[in-house]
Order: C-alpha cells, then structure tokens, then sequence
C-alpha cells in the first residue's frame, strides 16, 4: 500500500503536467512579486520617473483692499461669491472647436436661465439696435485690433486691420474659434461666422472663446465665464458637470460698491485687464506679477489706487500633463490682502449733496414744463418753456419708455395700440422715402423738415456702415448737395456712384460688373433693411407720431403704467382711470415725485456737479456728477444689457460732469480779473469805473448784462457784487494796454499768468481722470468776464474758488485721505499739497472777498441762512437754442471759512438757480435741523428765472 502511494507520488512530482505547472506557478509568482515593487513598494517613484510632467507656477488672486469715506463708512468692500470658470481640457481633434463651443453655450444656457449674467466685456458690444460697434477709440483701439490679429505692436496692423469693423472683426473671430455653423451641413466651405447665433449670443461665445485662446499656453488657469453667481447656478452646472467638460465652480471674492449710484464716478470699477493696461502696469510695477488674468481697476480710485489695492498675490506649484490636466499642487503661498484706502469725501454730504442736486433739477423742469404742443424759441434763454409734447417724445428717445416690449406676447393693451400705430407710420415713411428716391428726386431744400430729418439720417447710415466713402469735401457737387442743399438725394447717390464713393462689397452684389442702377437699386434696399430696424430711425417716426396727435400724451402715461416703469396711489390711480387727471397732470406729478427724474426725461436741465472742499487743507468734501450709475453692474463681469442702456442714455451717465465737462465760467472768472487788475496796477480798491451799459472803446462794443440799463460808478468790490460786465471789459482793456495802444495777446498773457496763480492752467490735483483746462487765447476785453475761450471743469474752478476763499494758498486737491493696511495700521497720510501761494495786500483781498459777500447779500433766498455766504454767480453760454449753464462759486462762512461749495447746472437757464441749489447744500451742511426737509424725496421749487450774472 505505501508503495503503491510512493510510486504515485512520485509519478506525479516527475510528470510532465506538474513540469509544467511548477514553472508556471514560479513565473507567475516573479511576475507578481516584480508588479508588487513596481506599482506599491516603486510605485510613486516610478510614475514621477515615466511620466512626463510639466511644472508650473500658478498665481492666487489676493483679496482687493476696501475703500472708505473720511469717517470709516465703508463705500467699496468683497465678498464670497462662486465663479463659473472653464479648464481647457478638450482633446486637440478636429471636434476641439465644436466641442467647447457646445459646452459654452450649455453654460450661458444655464447662467442666464438663473439671472445671472455671463462675463462679456471685450471692446465690442451691442448697440441699441443690436449691432456690433466698438466701446473704445484711438490708441486703445488700434492696441485690442493688434492684440485680436495677433501682432505685438500697432506698427505691425495692415492696412485692413488697422481699419476693420466691429463686423470683421467679429466675423474673424467667429471663424477662428468656429463660432457659426454651415449653411449647408455637406459642405464644409459653406461655414458662416456667426450663422445660426443671435448677435448677442455670437459676441458671449467669441467673447469667452477669445480669453480662452490667451490662455492657450497655459491650459491649467482657468477662464472665467461668469462671476459672483446664485446658489441655483452653482447647483445646476454641478447636476450637469457630467456634460460640461472641464466646467466648474470655482470661490472667489466679488467686488461690491455700497450706495453706487452716488460713488460711482468716484470709485469707479473693476474688471478684467486689458493689454495696454497690463503692459503700463508691468512696467511701473514689475515686482507685482501682473499677468493677462487678473482683475484690475478700471476707472476711478480703483484705478488710480490700484497697485494699493491689489494686494500681493499668492502662489502654489502645479504639475501638469501634456494636455494640462492637473496633476499635483505642492508649495502654497497664501496671497496678501490689498491696502485699504480712505477717502476724503463725506459719505453723507455727497449723497445729501447728490440728492439736493436731482430733487432741484427736478423743480426746474416742473417750472418750466407747460401744457402744450411747441413754445417760442425766440425769447431770451432764461426765459425759455418746455413743451409737455417733449416730454412725451423724451419717453422714448430717452428709451423710458420700452418699446421693444410691444412685440413681446404679454405685451398689454396700449403697448399694442401704440404698436399698431408705429407700424402703419413706419410703413407709409418707407414708402414715401422709396418713392422719394426712386421717382420724386426732390432737391433737398425743397422737402418737408421731416423728409430732410430722414434724408440727413440715411447719409449718416451709409457714412457710419462705410457704404459711403472717400467723399470729395472739395467736390462742386459735394458742396452742392451738403451746402446749398439745391440737388436730391437721388442725384448725389448717382453721382457718388460715378466717382466711385460707394463701396458696393457692403451691398451684397452678386457680381462685381455691374452697372449704375443696380448698384443704385441695392442701395435703396439696403437703406430700408437698415431703416426697419433702426432705433434711432424709430424714435424720430416716434417724434413725428406724438406731433401728428396719431398717439396721445394719455396713451404714453399709459404705457408707463402698464411697463410698471411708474405706479400709482389708489386714490390717484382711480381718478387717472375715470379720467379726472390730464396727461399734463399724471407727468408733473410724476417729476414732483422723483418717479421721472430729470436724467430719465433728458430734458435742459439734466445734469450737473457739485464740489466741496475744505478750504483750509484742499480736500474734496464732496464730489458730485449728476446722473451717477450702479457700478455694481460693470465689476463683477460687465452686464451687457446694462452697459448698452448706458451708453445709450442721452444723459450720458458715464461721464464725470464734474472732472470732464469744460465750460466757460462766465462771471465766476471776475475775482480773477479783479486780482489781475489791482496787482498789475491798472485799477486801485478805491478807483471807479463807470458802466453805461456799453462799452464804448469799441466800435459796437459789448454790452452789460444790465443794458439797456446801467451801473454807473462802481470800485473794484461794487463790480464784483454787481457782476458788472463793463467794468471787466475795461479792466481785460486796460491789462492789454501797450504804450497807449490796446494789444488783446498781452491781455490774454497777464489773464494767463493769474489764471495759473489760481491753478487754472492746470489739472486740479485729484487722483480721477479730468480734463484739463483750457484757457482764453481770444478777445481779452470778453476774456476778462469769462468768456473768450476760457473753459473749465467744475472741480478746477473750486480749486480756484478755494484759493480766494483762503486768501492765497493754492493746493492740489485731493480725494485721497490715507491708506493703511488691512488691520488698520497707517500706510502713507495723502494730504493736499500746496501747490503755490498768491501773494496779495490784505486790502485787496479784502476787496474782492467783500465784492463776493455782496453777492450773496443782495439774495433774498440767503437771508435765513444761518451762515454768512460769499459767492460769485456765472452764466455760460454755449448754444442759442439751448439755455446758457449756470454757475455758482462760494464759501463759508465769510468771515472764517471752513468750506467751498462749487455748483453747475449744464443747461440750468439762469445763475440764479445755481445759487439756489448751494444755499440748500449750505443749510444741510450747517442746520441739521433743516435735513429731513431738504432731503424729502421730491422736486424742489426754485424761484425766479432771470436777472443777474
């Protein structure tokens, strides 16, 4: 038996099979063994050996820095907000293209279907009929065409580049980046840019498609596709990230501006830097690593301040494969908040300062609005009427009024009464322009005004699309057409035809060979395909509409009503529907209320600017353009709807009335001719001078703002207070007086010389974009009352005002008060300098300090004060059909001040409301008892309209 085991065991152990089996067994146990060491004990080492892995240095965003007023209310801060961002992790395939455009448009899907807006701030944006034109101009133009052709320098742009279109330039990049689709899906060269898209969804996708494209050697950073959005966002895209390669949410801080319509032109904004921006900024700050993703100021203090508010950027090391997936991040470095800066401004005096200006705008135009359809336009400027008509039409030209809206399916029943009667106007013009050009031939000056409005605006159209170009200004029948209006249209068109001034590749030909009257017959189609969907066209067949009584002032209150753009009491509401309120009525009533602001109605006046300087240390209280904005809406990823209604809004929100607008300062320039007067010796404080009402050197000389009444004999303080225009020509002639010979340049150069003792022939110092001044090259004698070309910002003459105020020392504004760093330790303290002194005898400024407290005695609306004023009030002329800009300079209190108040009212008919609107800054500022009353949320009346200078 134990034999017949052995014998099988050994038969086994020495059999083939278990040969076999034992080799087998052995190599298998090798192979696991060398798998263990390779992938457990080797594994990391390995990988790190084999695998090919890029390293690279990823910058972390620092947190901005906050911005304050001069009493720690904080007007500029961050908080947490989720971005959507893209990683370019998409396979370079022939579907890369594709691809990422697909998921693009999933995520805009997304983003907008929850409010949210989608990052879109390249240099192209929609107009107001949704056609693509550029935001900026000049050098910054030149320098984003480079940087969109791919050239380091402008130098480099052709010719055509150099020139493109908002058109070709998106179309260039819509087939770089595949954003189109073909017209015919067999044939691959039917591929049109944009084919397919909406305009507005075509500019969003290009828009991310292009910031993608300059992270393209560095697929690890992501780009941003839209920032600080709702947590009903965050939770979407993460339920559809299955489908959205490399999208994801990513925290960061968004930029918020507290109260921002009244701030706004102060602080400015944030956004994404551009390429001129990032090369200035690395070049004056090289140690601050700035690089093509970061988020910079743009305007304002966040641009002037920028490099203190950045903060220091943090790091970490990322280890990328081949296609920029990430594989490890090691060696972190936390970033550094940005320094915090303090402003000199007031909180509350600029906002109270903001709304007294809005709530007495508003006042003056409830004064000056009457019940009808036209005024006289022949009266004095002070005098000047608005018809209720106008406010009307400024509804919608103003854009108040939406009429898009009118096609959507809710849109309610006068929407579409109104809508049925543009659509019948708007079909009867177009006819009568067609048969105008096509069979009529009117010569220009033989039309109807409305026909020369619609004839003007369609050379404009072909001169703006370049349709119409390389015009000979020379030409007989240019100047012809132009000047003495005396041919047609639809002879100028042939003849610009013949001398080859009209491109016809804008006009779809179907061939090139073509003669006179087809390419005439393509321009008259194009004309009314643009004309139908031209807002402005649309607004002017509005204007003829309101005029022709085809819609009633009771429709367009209605409309208003039903776009909830204003709402009702009931008490008011019932007696508007039985018909117990005129149109006249409902509207006044709504500007009384503030529901229609004086910015909305875009009607003289609309805008204006307040400063307010501490005259003892030159530090801007206060700083207010008037209308202001939400600045909220340009930080985070600009808000295209929002910017287009901007930059279509005929008040011109985005600039800054108070740093840009230049005007001439009118009678505010006296205190000046004064000065110039008494230190060159031409005049005394005790000489007099005689007005008549003219001045008689010259031959139909110029009159007083008195005549046909006069002065009489006034000293030096009497001119000022009386704002006696013939006194100053006879300082401004006896300045310009040479050996017994008057000689206006050597005027014009002592007028020079104290404008700059003043500061005028400069800047005034503040760290926000200004422009700067212009001083009189023109007429000494009118010169000297402030005219001539003399044109200044408000912020420059309350530099001015500030230096007489101070009798003499002249400072460099500022609005900067200090910074310090984020745990409140004192950085840098940005006190005014002093810019020079204008050193004077007290008896002169004795002077011209009593002339200007004249001026204010003499107003019967300072005398309950209860703070002594010295002022000086200015008119500006600058349009005959328009009213002239009032002006008021002043401080307080007289006899020891502490303030300067500088106001202007573009358009404001009279100084006298200029005045008005100080006197109730001064009460806020000095009777706190007074506030409640002067901030109550309505229009303010302001008395009187006329007299004065």
């Amino acid at each position: 038996m134990f034999d017949d085991v052995k014998e099988a065991v050994l038969k086994f152990i020495t059999s083939r099979f278990t040969v076999i089996a034992l080799v087998m067994i052995l190599a298998a146990s090798g192979i696991m063994y060398r798998l263990f060491e390779l992938q457990i004990i080797n594994g990391e080492s390995y990988l790190e050996s084999f695998q090919l892995r890029i390293e690279k240095t990823k910058d972390i965003q620092a947190t901005r820095g906050n911005i304050y007023d001069r009493n720690g209310n904080l007007l500029a801060y961050n908080e947490l907000a989720n971005n959507v961002v893209i990683e370019d992790v998409y396979e370079s395939d022939s579907l890369r293209d594709e691809n990422i455009n697909e998921t693009i448009n999933k995520v805009i899907d997304i983003v907008e279907s929850n409010g949210d807006t989608v990052v879109n701030d390249l240099s192209i944006q929609l107009d107001e009929n949704g056609e693509f034109e550029f935001t900026v101009e000049g050098t910054t133009l030149l320098r984003f065409l480079a940087d969109i052709y791919g050239h380091s320098t402008i130098d480099e742009l052709a010719y055509k580049e150099r020139t493109a279109t908002p058109d070709e330039v998106m179309e260039y990049l819509g087939k770089k980046f595949e954003v189109g689709d073909r017209t015919d899906p067999e044939d691959k060269k039917s591929f049109v840019a944009g084919y397919g898209y909406t305009n507005d969804r075509f500019l969003k996708v290009v828009t991310l498609r292009y910031y993608m494209s300059l992270n393209s050697y560095q697929k690890y950073i992501d780009t941003t596709i839209a920032e600080a959005v709702s947590d009903q966002t965050v939770s979407d895209i993460m339920e559809n990230s299955d489908i959205l390669l490399g999208v994801s949410i990513e925290e960061n801080t968004a930029r918020k501006y507290v109260d921002a319509e009244y701030f706004a032109l102060i602080l400015g904004y944030t956004g994404k830097v551009s390429s001129t921006e990032l090369a200035q900024l690395q070049a004056d700050y090289p140690d601050m690593g700035y690089s093509s993703s970061d988020t910079v100021g743009k305007s304002g203090i966040e641009q002037a301040m920028e490099s203190t508010l950045q903060g220091t950027k943090g790091s970490e090391t990322v280890y990328v494969d081949t296609v920029g997936q990430v594989l490890e991040t090691t060696n972190y470095v936390e970033p550094r908040s940005g320094n915090d800066v303090y402003l000199t401004i007031d909180k509350n005096l600029q906002e109270a300062a903001y709304d007294i200006l809005e709530s007495r705008l508003a006042g003056i135009l409830v004064n000056k609005i009457v019940n009808a359809k036209t005024v006289s336009t022949t009266v004095k400027t002070s005098d000047l009427k608005i018809a209720i008509y106008d406010v009307y039409f400024k509804l919608f030209e103003n854009t108040v009024i939406d009429t898009t809206h009118f096609t959507k399916d809710d849109a309610k029943e006068t929407e579409l009464k109104v809508l049925g009667v543009f659509n019948t106007k708007q079909e009867a013009v177009l006819e009568g322009l067609k048969d105008e050009l096509m069979e009529k031939k009117t010569p220009y000056n033989k039309l109807s005004l409305e026909y020369m409005n619609y004839e003007t605006y369609i050379t404009t159209i072909l001169r703006d699309n370049k349709v119409l170009v390389n015009e000979d200004t020379e030409d007989d029948t240019y100047i012809t057409y132009t000047k003495d209006e005396s041919i047609s249209l639809y002879e100028y068109l042939h003849y610009a035809i013949a001398q080859n001034w009209i491109d016809i590749t804008k006009l779809s030909l179907d061939s090139q060979y073509t003669d006179s009257e087809e390419i005439y017959e393509h321009i008259i189609s194009y004309i009314t395909d643009k004309l139908k969907n031209d807002i402005t066209f649309s607004k002017m067949l509005y204007r003829y509409i309101i005029q022709a009584d085809l819609i009633t002032g009771r429709d367009c209150c209605n409309v208003l009503l039903e776009q909830g753009v204003v709402e009702l009491e009931d008490t008011e509401l019932n007696s508007w529907k039985a018909g117990n309120e005129s149109a006249y009525t409902f509207i006044i009533n709504r500007i009384n209320n503030l529901e229609l602001t004086p910015a909305q109605l875009n009607l003289d006046p609309c805008t204006g600017s307040i400063v307010i300087t501490d005259v003892n240390t030159g530090d801007v209280l206060a700083l207010v353009s008037y209308p202001g904005y939400d600045n909220n809406k340009m930080a985070n990823g600009v808000d295209a709807e929002y910017y287009a209604k901007l930059r279509a809004d005929l008040s011109t929100p985005l600039y800054n009335y108070a740093t840009q607008q230049r005007t001439a300062p009118g009678s505010t320039f006296k205190p000046l001719s004064a000065t110039a007067g008494l230190m060159e010796g031409v005049i005394t404080t005790t000489s007099s001078i005689r007005c008549t009402g003219t001045f008689d050197k010259f031959t139909n000389g110029p009159h007083c703002w008195i005549y046909p009444g006069s002065h009489g004999e006034l000293t030096v303080a009497g001119g000022i207070t009386n704002s006696c225009n013939c006194f100053f020509y006879e300082v401004g002639y006896r300045l310009g007086n040479e050996n017994g010979t008057y000689n206006s340049d050597k005027g014009l150069e002592v007028l020079k010389k104290y404008c700059d003792m003043y500061g005028l022939t400069e800047k005034s110092g503040i760290e926000i974009e200004e422009s700067s001044p212009i001083v009189s090259t023109q007429d000494a004698v009118r010169s000297a009352i402030g005219q001539g070309t003399n044109s200044f910002t408000t912020v420059q003459l309350a530099r001015y005002i500030t230096t007489v105020a101070n009798s003499g020392t002249c400072y460099n504004l500022t609005l900067i008060d200090k910074t310090t760093d984020s745990n409140g330790n004192l950085l840098q303290d940005y006190s005014a300098t002093v810019r020079n002194t204008v050193d004077l005898p007290s008896s002169y400024w004795d002077a011209i300090h009593s002339g200007m407290r004249g001026v204010v005695e003499k107003r019967s609306d300072y005398a309950d004060l209860n703070v002594q004023v010295a002022g000086k009030t200015g008119t500006a002329q600058e349009r005959t059909d328009r009213a002239n800009h009032a002006l008021f300079v002043s401080y307080a209190p007289y006899n020891n001040p502490e303030i300067s108040i500088t106001t202007r009212v573009a358009f404001g008919y009279t100084s006298s409301y200029a005045a008005q609107i100080t006197r109730d800054v001064y009460d806020y500022y000095y009777n706190v008892d007074a506030r409640e009353e002067l901030l109550d949320g309505s229009a303010q009346s302001l008395e009187g309209g006329g007299g004065g200078d």
